[in-house]
């Protein structure tokens, strides 16, 4: 039977816990009776079952369909804007998405692709639901090209929070994935961005696209679409 953790967490989905079982164990053995005993011992159950809940790998079942680019993360769509100056090497549409410690945290491939360079950067840990971390916090830049036509590049970019303090990244150069595969998780609060081409449909390079979500969406790895594409000229 498949235990719905992910290898991502540990030591964490072993270590923590176990010193949250510990401790309730020793409060029952010393303080047995007493009457705030019972409002601590089930603070401390809930933490316990949040641990647990955080390191969770649900089983999806991913839809393939290389017209679409699926989430790489769960979590709450916070921006959506062109950006320049990227790994890229063009203009670049930028889908931004918050996740909260309530979120899963695996990391899925929006399509097929093969990786073509994975870039760590240290930097600070504010805030993630602000647009300023995507600048200045810790993150790692996975860039992919697309297996399916249009062959474009697509970065996914896992950035650290006010919270989380580790990016598990198991992506590596000339790796290939196929849609909705898992290649790393953020701990503990984060954000997550999928970066793509923006449309040049007039100088055929690009095929048209139309994003599939919104500010305030919320999203599922592997299970949401953010981008469709049209079908216009590669």
């Amino acid at each position: 039977m498949r235990i719905p953790l992910t290898r991502y967490g540990v030591p964490q989905v072993v270590v923590f816990p176990l010193i949250v079982v510990v401790l309730m164990v020793a409060l029952c053995a010393f303080f047995w009776g007493a009457l705030w005993l019972v409002p601590v011992q089930a603070l401390l159950l809930a933490v316990l079952i949040w641990m647990f809940s955080f390191f969770r790998d649900p089983k999806r079942i991913v839809v393939q369909d290389e017209t679409i680019l699926y989430s790489p993360a769960d979590g709450t769509i916070t921006d959506i804007g062109e950006v320049d100056g990227t790994e890229l090497g063009t203009k670049a549409l930028r889908i931004g998405m918050f996740l909260s410690v309530f979120n899963v945290h695996i990391n899925r491939a929006p399509c097929s692709v093969r990786v073509e360079n994975v870039t760590y950067k240290k930097g600070r840990f504010i805030n993630a639901m602000s647009l300023e971390s995507s600048r200045v916090n810790e993150a790692n830049d996975v860039l992919m090209t697309r297996v399916a036509a249009p062959c474009d590049k697509l970065l996914v970019r896992q950035i650290s929070g006010a919270i989380a303090r580790h990016i598990v990244c198991e992506a590596k150069v000339g790796s290939e994935y196929r849609q909705g595969e898992t290649f790393g998780m953020i701990k503990f609060g984060s954000r997550a961005e999928l970066y793509l081409p923006a449309a040049d449909v007039s100088g055929g390079t690009h095929r048209a696209f139309e994003v599939a979500v919104k500010i305030g969406d919320p999203v599922r790895a592997g299970l949401t679409p953010l981008v469709k594409y049209l079908g216009g000229k590669e």
